[in-house]
């Protein structure tokens, strides 16, 4: 992550977009910190994800590091030092720079659920990323900061029969479709503080059945990267 961060720092210096595609969502780490050596201004997250990603390994038995990335960005309490300093002074970023879209509870652990309560942390439920996605999004970003804008896309956030991509397959007739998701993310790729998408968790293996989805999400990623900018 050290070395995405140092190779991706150029191109946010070149104001071009960037895209970059995980790997586990981890990656939102180094797009962050890119963001951060930019020095123009407080960047902001907005994660879509099913997960709120605040585990650490005290909070779970599972050592899957792709549900713990947050956890380190915001250096909560038993984060291991080695990734949370992995960016220079920690913590990466404060809870008031990022917002979650996308979320169900109950896929979140009992930590979790405390750290998103204690950290007050601004949050769109998966249920209501379905119902509304343009209000979701746009209520999300009114509360980021100012300065530059990441957008992680952790493909689990999607329903899994709609869009068979997602390592974690658990999310079955839950979720948004990839026609929704794109929406949403096209709507924050107009931000004029849009700077970054990452992409996580895509297991092309998992839509064997389905040969059409690959290129129903990489046709939905381009034209996210084509949104205009949006002006107010």
């Amino acid at each position: 992550m050290q070395l995405l961060a140092a190779r991706i720092a150029p191109i946010l210096e070149s104001d071009d977009m960037l895209l970059v595609l995980g790997g586990n969502c981890t990656v939102a780490l180094a797009v962050m910190a890119g963001l951060r050596r930019l020095e123009a201004g407080t960047p902001g997250l907005l994660y879509l994800d099913r997960q709120y990603d605040l585990n650490t390994p005290h909070s779970t038995t599972d050592g899957a590091l792709d549900w713990m990335g947050m956890a380190h960005a915001l250096a909560l309490p038993g984060v291991v030092d080695e990734l949370a300093d992995a960016f220079g002074a920690r913590p990466l970023a404060e809870a008031f720079q990022v917002c979650w879209l996308g979320v169900q509870d109950e896929s979140a652990t009992a930590w979790e659920r405390d750290q998103a309560a204690r950290l007050k942390i601004r949050c769109k439920s998966s249920a209501d990323f379905v119902s509304d996605p343009i209000a979701s999004v746009e209520t999300l970003l009114d509360a980021l900061p100012a300065g530059p804008l990441a957008v992680h896309f952790d493909v689990d956030v999607l329903d899994f029969t709609d869009c068979p991509l997602a390592e974690n397959t658990d999310g079955r007739n839950s979720g948004p479709t990839l026609d929704t998701a794109t929406e949403a993310l096209i709507r924050a790729a107009g931000d004029a503080r849009f700077r970054a998408l990452s992409v996580g968790e895509v297991n092309p293996t998992r839509s064997a059945g389905d040969p059409e989805v690959l290129p129903r999400f990489c046709d939905a990623l381009a034209r996210v990267l084509a949104s205009p900018a949006h002006s107010e």
